[in-house]
C-alpha cells in the first residue's frame, strides 16, 4: 500500500530504503545472462560488472570466490556467463547489486546454437534476402571504415585501396571490435557513417579471430542496424569456418579486409587498360566505317552518270533526235498512205458516178416530177419529158410511141 506522506509528515530515508529493500527482496532468485565487463578479485569475493550484450545496461554482481572458481572453465573478462542470483539492496549506501549463488560459463556449442536460432529468425524476417542487397558505387567519393584502433585491418584496407586508386578518401571510425563495448561502439559508428552524405559505402573490417572474438558481429542489434543503413555495407570480417551474421545481412561480403578494398575501389591500371581498349575498338570501328563509306562514295563517283554527266546528256540528245526523226517518218508514211487511200476512193467514186456514164454519151430521161423513165411503155403521148446529158439537159414532148 502507498504510504501516506506530506511535507508536514515526511518519513526518514532509512524507512524508504528499508521498504525498497523489502520489495526487491520479494523478487526471489532468478537466472540472468550477460557479459563480464569488469572483474576484480578481492579477498574471498569476486566483484563483477555484468553487462547486457545488446542494451547499454549493466549491474554489479558480488560472487563468492569459491562459486567463481567452481565454474569450468573459469570465466575471464569479456566472457558470457549465466548466473543464478539473488537481488540485493544495500541500505547503507542505497545501492543495488546481485549476489551470485551459482555461475556457469556459456559454452561454444550453446553460443552457436543460439546464433543459429537467431539466424533463422532474422532470415524469416527477410533481412538476408538477396533482393535487399545493393551494389556499391563504381567509384565512391568517400569510404567509411569501421575497424579496431591501430589495427592491421585498417592498414590493409587503406593501403590496398590507395594502391588501386590513389585519390580515394576515407572516414575512419576506430572502435572496439571485441569485448563488452564492441557492439555499442560498432553500432554507433555505423549510424554516424550512414548519416554522412559524403560517405558512399561503409566497410566493417576485422582481421579474424576466434568464435568468442567474433560474437559482437553476430549481435542482433548490430545486424538490425546494418540492415537499416541507407548506405551499402561491406562486411570484411576475416574468419575461419564460422560466418558472423553481419556477413549475411551486409550488401557485400568480403573474405578479408584486402578483398574488401578490391571489391569497393576499382583498379586504376585496370580501368585505364579498359579505357585504352575501348578507345582502340572505337577507333577501329570508326576507321572501318570511314573506309566503307569512302569505298561506296568512290564506287558511286565512278559510275558513268557521275563520272561524265555530259556524255549522258549527249546520249539522251541523240535519243531525242532519233525519236523525232522516227516520228517524222511515221507521220509522213501515215499521210502518204492516207492520201493514196483518198485518191483510190475518189477514183472509185468517179468511176461509179452517173456523171461519168453520161459523159460517155448516155442520157437520163425523167418526168417532170424527177422520176426516171426506164421503159417507153411508161410514157404517154404528148407527155413532157426531161432528157439530161453530161453537161446540160433538154425538154422534149413524146410524139410517137412506136417501138423500134
Amino acid at each position: 500500500m502507498p504510504l501516506e506522506t506530506s511535507a508536514e509528515a515526511p518519513i526518514p530515508v532509512r524507512t524508504v530504503l528499508r521498504l525498497v529493500g523489502d520489495w526487491i527482496g520479494k523478487l526471489g532468485r532468478v537466472w540472468v545472462e550477460g557479459q563480464i565487463a569488469e572483474l576484480n578479485k578481492r579477498g574471498g569475493a569476486v566483484f563483477l560488472t555484468l553487462r547486457d550484450p545488446i542494451a547499454a545496461a549493466s549491474v554489479r554482481v558480488v560472487c563468492p570466490r569459491q562459486v567463481f572458481e567452481n565454474a569450468d572453465p573459469e570465466p575471464a573478462n569479456g566472457a558470457r556467463v549465466v548466473m543464478w542470483v539473488k537481488p540485493d539492496f544495500g541500505l547503507a549506501r542505497g545501492s543495488f547489486s546481485l549476489s551470485a549463488i551459482e555461475l556457469r560459463a556459456v559454452g561454444i556449442g550453446e553460443l552457436l546454437a543460439r546464433l543459429d536460432r537467431l539466424r533463422r529468425s532474422l532470415a524469416a524476417e527477410g533481412l538476408f534476402a538477396p533482393e535487399r542487397k545493393r551494389r556499391p558505387p563504381f567509384l565512391p567519393r568517400k569510404i567509411g571504415l569501421i575497424c579496431g584502433r591501430d589495427s592491421a585491418a585498417e592498414r590493409d584496407v587503406r593501403q590496398n585501396a590507395a594502391r588501386r586508386w590513389p585519390a580515394v578518401q576515407f572516414r575512419v571510425e576506430q572502435v572496439a571490435v571485441q569485448g563488452p563495448f564492441a557492439v555499442e561502439e560498432i553500432t554507433t559508428a555505423l549510424q554516424v557513417l550512414d548519416a554522412d552524405d559524403s560517405v558512399d559505402v561503409i566497410i566493417v573490417a576485422r582481421g579474424g579471430g576466434s568464435v568468442e572474438d567474433l560474437l559482437p558481429f553476430s549481435d542482433e542489434a548490430l545486424v538490425r542496424a546494418a540492415a537499416a543503413c541507407r548506405t551499402p555495407v561491406v562486411s570484411a570480417i576475416g574468419h575461419e569456418q564460422d560466418t558472423p551474421l553481419l556477413d549475411l545481412v551486409a550488401d557485400v561480403r568480403a573474405s578479408t579486409p584486402t578483398d574488401a578494398a578490391r571489391r569497393v575501389v576499382p583498379d586504376i591500371a585496370e580501368q585505364l587498360a579498359i579505357v585504352a581498349e575501348l578507345r582502340s575498338r572505337a577507333r577501329r570501328q570508326l576507321a572501318g566505317r570511314l573506309d566503307r563509306e569512302s569505298s561506296w562514295l568512290s564506287a558511286i563517283r565512278s559510275r558513268p552518270a557521275l563520272a561524265s554527266p555530259a556524255a549522258e546528256l549527249d546520249r539522251r540528245h541523240e535519243q531525242v533526235i532519233g525519236l523525232a526523226e522516227r516520228g517524222r517518218r511515221c507521220l509522213a508514211g501515215r499521210l502518204d498512205h492516207a492520201g493514196a487511200d483518198i485518191a483510190h476512193t475518189r477514183a472509185r467514186l468517179v468511176s461509179l458516178s452517173p456523171a461519168a456514164t453520161l459523159s460517155r454519151g448516155y442520157a437520163i430521161v425523167q418526168r417532170t416530177d424527177a422520176t426516171v423513165v426506164r421503159s417507153a411503155k411508161e410514157v404517154a403521148p404528148e407527155e413532157m419529158l426531161l432528157v439530161r446529158f453530161a453537161a446540160d439537159q433538154l425538154a422534149v414532148t413524146v410524139s410517137d410511141l412506136s417501138a423500134t
